[in-house]
Protein backbone atom coordinates (compact mmCIF):
# COMPACT_ATOMS: atom_id res chain seq x y z
CA UNK A 1 0.00 0.00 0.00
CA UNK A 2 1.33 3.46 -0.90
CA UNK A 3 1.86 6.27 1.63
CA UNK A 4 -1.05 8.15 0.07
CA UNK A 5 -3.33 5.17 0.64
CA UNK A 6 -2.07 4.76 4.20
CA UNK A 7 -2.83 8.40 4.95
CA UNK A 8 -6.47 8.05 3.83
CA UNK A 9 -7.17 4.54 5.10
CA UNK A 10 -9.53 4.65 8.06
CA UNK A 11 -8.91 2.20 10.90
CA UNK A 12 -11.26 -0.74 10.36
CA UNK A 13 -12.57 -0.48 13.91
CA UNK A 14 -13.87 3.01 13.12
CA UNK A 15 -15.85 1.77 10.10
CA UNK A 16 -19.42 0.54 10.53
CA UNK A 17 -19.80 -1.89 7.64
CA UNK A 18 -23.56 -2.24 7.24
CA UNK A 19 -25.51 -1.87 4.01
CA UNK A 20 -28.90 -1.83 2.31
CA UNK A 21 -30.35 -4.23 -0.22
CA UNK A 22 -31.10 -3.58 -3.90
CA UNK A 23 -34.82 -3.52 -3.03
CA UNK A 24 -34.23 -0.79 -0.46
CA UNK A 25 -32.30 1.30 -3.00
CA UNK A 26 -35.14 1.06 -5.51
CA UNK A 27 -37.48 2.50 -2.88
CA UNK A 28 -35.07 4.99 -1.30
CA UNK A 29 -34.19 6.54 -4.64
CA UNK A 30 -37.50 5.96 -6.43
CA UNK A 31 -35.68 4.12 -9.21
CA UNK A 32 -37.41 2.97 -12.39
CA UNK A 33 -36.09 0.72 -15.17
CA UNK A 34 -35.72 3.84 -17.29
CA UNK A 35 -33.47 5.38 -14.62
CA UNK A 36 -31.19 2.33 -14.62
CA UNK A 37 -31.11 0.58 -17.97
CA UNK A 38 -28.25 1.58 -20.23
CA UNK A 39 -26.81 3.94 -17.61
CA UNK A 40 -23.40 3.94 -16.00
CA UNK A 41 -24.11 4.23 -12.26
CA UNK A 42 -21.96 5.01 -9.22
CA UNK A 43 -22.98 4.13 -5.64
CA UNK A 44 -21.02 6.43 -3.32
CA UNK A 45 -20.36 5.79 -0.50
CA UNK A 46 -21.62 2.23 -0.93
CA UNK A 47 -20.51 0.44 2.23
CA UNK A 48 -21.93 -3.08 2.49
CA UNK A 49 -24.85 -2.37 0.15
CA UNK A 50 -25.81 -5.00 -2.41
CA UNK A 51 -26.95 -2.56 -5.10
CA UNK A 52 -23.81 -3.15 -7.20
CA UNK A 53 -23.92 -6.94 -6.80
CA UNK A 54 -27.60 -7.38 -7.62
CA UNK A 55 -27.42 -4.68 -10.27
CA UNK A 56 -24.71 -6.68 -12.05
CA UNK A 57 -26.91 -9.81 -11.95
CA UNK A 58 -29.72 -7.73 -13.48
CA UNK A 59 -27.49 -6.54 -16.33
CA UNK A 60 -26.81 -3.06 -14.92
CA UNK A 61 -23.50 -1.19 -15.11
CA UNK A 62 -22.82 -0.24 -11.48
CA UNK A 63 -19.62 0.73 -9.67
CA UNK A 64 -19.33 1.07 -5.88
CA UNK A 65 -16.85 3.22 -4.00
CA UNK A 66 -16.16 3.60 -0.30
CA UNK A 67 -13.32 4.25 2.12
CA UNK A 68 -13.88 0.73 3.49
CA UNK A 69 -12.74 -0.90 0.27
CA UNK A 70 -9.11 -0.38 1.26
CA UNK A 71 -9.69 -3.56 3.29
CA UNK A 72 -10.04 -7.14 2.08
CA UNK A 73 -13.38 -8.80 1.37
CA UNK A 74 -12.79 -11.24 4.25
CA UNK A 75 -11.99 -8.50 6.77
CA UNK A 76 -15.05 -6.54 5.72
CA UNK A 77 -17.32 -9.58 5.89
CA UNK A 78 -16.18 -10.34 9.44
CA UNK A 79 -16.54 -6.70 10.46
CA UNK A 80 -20.00 -6.58 8.88
CA UNK A 81 -21.27 -9.62 10.79
CA UNK A 82 -19.98 -8.08 14.02
CA UNK A 83 -21.61 -4.72 13.26
CA UNK A 84 -24.97 -6.29 12.36
CA UNK A 85 -25.00 -8.29 15.62
CA UNK A 86 -24.21 -5.17 17.65
CA UNK A 87 -26.77 -3.05 15.78
CA UNK A 88 -29.56 -5.58 16.28
CA UNK A 89 -28.82 -5.68 20.02
CA UNK A 90 -29.06 -1.88 20.17
CA UNK A 91 -32.20 -1.91 18.03
CA UNK A 92 -34.03 -3.92 20.69
CA UNK A 93 -33.79 -0.87 22.94
CA UNK A 94 -34.83 1.74 20.38
CA UNK A 95 -37.54 0.14 18.20
CA UNK A 96 -39.94 3.02 18.82
CA UNK A 97 -37.59 5.43 16.99
CA UNK A 98 -38.18 3.63 13.69
CA UNK A 99 -40.97 2.88 11.22
CA UNK A 100 -41.45 -0.85 10.65
CA UNK A 101 -43.59 -0.90 7.49
CA UNK A 102 -40.76 -2.20 5.30
CA UNK A 103 -39.01 -4.68 7.61
CA UNK A 104 -41.96 -5.59 9.88
CA UNK A 105 -39.67 -6.50 12.80
CA UNK A 106 -36.04 -6.74 13.95
CA UNK A 107 -35.62 -10.20 12.46
CA UNK A 108 -36.73 -8.85 9.07
CA UNK A 109 -34.21 -6.02 9.41
CA UNK A 110 -31.44 -8.45 10.34
CA UNK A 111 -32.16 -10.62 7.30
CA UNK A 112 -31.96 -7.62 4.95
CA UNK A 113 -28.66 -6.48 6.49
CA UNK A 114 -27.16 -9.99 6.33
CA UNK A 115 -28.34 -10.47 2.74
CA UNK A 116 -26.80 -7.15 1.68
CA UNK A 117 -23.50 -8.00 3.37
CA UNK A 118 -23.20 -11.47 1.84
CA UNK A 119 -24.19 -10.29 -1.64
CA UNK A 120 -21.75 -7.36 -1.43
CA UNK A 121 -18.72 -9.24 -0.13
CA UNK A 122 -19.29 -12.21 -2.47
CA UNK A 123 -19.41 -9.89 -5.47
CA UNK A 124 -16.39 -8.02 -4.16
CA UNK A 125 -14.49 -11.31 -4.28
CA UNK A 126 -15.65 -12.07 -7.85
CA UNK A 127 -15.56 -8.52 -9.30
CA UNK A 128 -13.08 -6.54 -7.24
CA UNK A 129 -12.66 -3.96 -10.02
CA UNK A 130 -16.22 -2.76 -9.32
CA UNK A 131 -15.33 -1.83 -5.72
CA UNK A 132 -13.11 1.24 -5.68
CA UNK A 133 -11.53 2.59 -2.48
CA UNK A 134 -12.04 6.36 -2.15
CA UNK A 135 -12.06 9.01 0.55
CA UNK A 136 -14.50 11.87 0.09
CA UNK A 137 -14.46 14.72 -0.81
CA UNK A 138 -12.13 13.36 -3.54
CA UNK A 139 -13.04 10.66 -6.07
CA UNK A 140 -10.64 8.82 -8.41
CA UNK A 141 -12.87 9.12 -11.49
CA UNK A 142 -12.88 11.21 -14.65
CA UNK A 143 -15.20 14.16 -15.24
CA UNK A 144 -18.73 12.98 -16.11
CA UNK A 145 -17.68 9.33 -16.02
CA UNK A 146 -21.11 8.24 -14.73
CA UNK A 147 -24.65 9.04 -15.85
CA UNK A 148 -26.27 8.60 -12.44
CA UNK A 149 -24.82 8.78 -8.92
CA UNK A 150 -26.62 7.49 -5.82
CA UNK A 151 -25.48 8.56 -2.36
CA UNK A 152 -27.18 7.14 0.73
CA UNK A 153 -26.86 7.58 4.49
CA UNK A 154 -23.81 9.81 4.57
CA UNK A 155 -24.33 13.43 3.56
CA UNK A 156 -26.79 15.36 5.76
CA UNK A 157 -27.03 12.47 8.25
CA UNK A 158 -23.74 13.39 9.90
CA UNK A 159 -24.22 17.13 9.94
CA UNK A 160 -23.01 17.21 13.54
CA UNK A 161 -19.52 16.06 12.49
CA UNK A 162 -19.27 16.92 8.77
CA UNK A 163 -19.43 20.69 8.35
CA UNK A 164 -21.13 22.73 5.64
CA UNK A 165 -17.88 23.20 3.73
CA UNK A 166 -17.36 19.42 3.56
CA UNK A 167 -20.90 18.99 2.23
CA UNK A 168 -20.35 21.56 -0.51
CA UNK A 169 -16.98 20.09 -1.53
CA UNK A 170 -18.41 16.58 -1.60
CA UNK A 171 -21.51 17.47 -3.61
CA UNK A 172 -19.36 19.40 -6.12
CA UNK A 173 -17.19 16.29 -6.48
CA UNK A 174 -20.22 14.03 -6.92
CA UNK A 175 -21.45 16.36 -9.65
CA UNK A 176 -18.02 16.51 -11.29
CA UNK A 177 -17.98 12.75 -11.96
CA UNK A 178 -21.65 12.66 -13.01
CA UNK A 179 -23.06 13.56 -16.40
CA UNK A 180 -26.79 13.69 -15.67
CA UNK A 181 -28.06 13.32 -12.13
CA UNK A 182 -27.16 12.88 -8.45
CA UNK A 183 -29.64 11.54 -5.89
CA UNK A 184 -29.00 11.86 -2.14
CA UNK A 185 -30.99 10.08 0.60
CA UNK A 186 -32.12 10.94 3.24
CA UNK A 187 -32.42 14.65 4.02
CA UNK A 188 -32.39 14.39 7.81
CA UNK A 189 -29.68 14.07 10.43
CA UNK A 190 -29.34 11.26 12.96
CA UNK A 191 -31.99 12.84 15.18
CA UNK A 192 -34.55 12.83 12.35
CA UNK A 193 -34.44 16.60 11.85
CA UNK A 194 -34.11 18.14 8.38
CA UNK A 195 -30.45 18.99 7.76
CA UNK A 196 -30.05 22.57 8.96
CA UNK A 197 -28.20 23.86 5.88
CA UNK A 198 -30.26 22.00 3.29
CA UNK A 199 -31.99 25.11 1.94
CA UNK A 200 -28.65 26.90 1.70
CA UNK A 201 -27.22 23.99 -0.29
CA UNK A 202 -30.27 23.90 -2.57
CA UNK A 203 -29.92 27.64 -3.27
CA UNK A 204 -26.23 27.17 -3.97
CA UNK A 205 -26.90 24.33 -6.42
CA UNK A 206 -29.66 26.25 -8.19
CA UNK A 207 -27.06 28.92 -8.89
CA UNK A 208 -24.62 26.32 -10.27
CA UNK A 209 -26.58 25.30 -13.38
CA UNK A 210 -28.51 22.56 -11.57
CA UNK A 211 -32.20 21.81 -11.16
CA UNK A 212 -32.86 20.63 -7.60
CA UNK A 213 -35.97 19.12 -6.09
CA UNK A 214 -36.93 17.34 -2.91
CA UNK A 215 -38.83 14.17 -3.72
CA UNK A 216 -40.82 12.07 -1.27
CA UNK A 217 -40.09 8.34 -1.59
CA UNK A 218 -41.95 5.16 -0.55
CA UNK A 219 -39.34 4.21 2.04
CA UNK A 220 -39.10 5.29 5.67
CA UNK A 221 -37.24 3.43 8.38
CA UNK A 222 -35.71 6.21 10.44
CA UNK A 223 -38.59 8.53 11.31
CA UNK A 224 -38.90 11.50 8.90
CA UNK A 225 -36.29 9.97 6.55
CA UNK A 226 -38.61 9.59 3.58
CA UNK A 227 -37.36 12.02 0.94
CA UNK A 228 -34.35 12.45 -1.32
CA UNK A 229 -32.61 15.30 -3.08
CA UNK A 230 -32.62 14.97 -6.88
CA UNK A 231 -29.96 17.14 -8.52
CA UNK A 232 -30.07 17.34 -12.30
CA UNK A 233 -27.24 18.99 -14.23
CA UNK A 234 -28.54 21.46 -16.80
CA UNK A 235 -26.95 21.69 -20.22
Amino acid sequence: MSRAEQSTKLNLERIVFIGRTFEEYVNMFLLSDEDLQGKKILDCPAGACSFTAIGKKNGLNVTACDIAYHYSEEDLKNKGHHDIKHTMEQMEKSQSNFVWNFFKNIEGLRKHRETALIDCTSDMKDSSERYVPATLPTLPFKDEEFDLLLSAHFLFMYGDRLDYEFHIKTIKELLRVTKEEVRIFPLVDLTGKRYEYLDTIINYLNNQSCHVEEVQVPYEFQKNANSMLKIKKLR
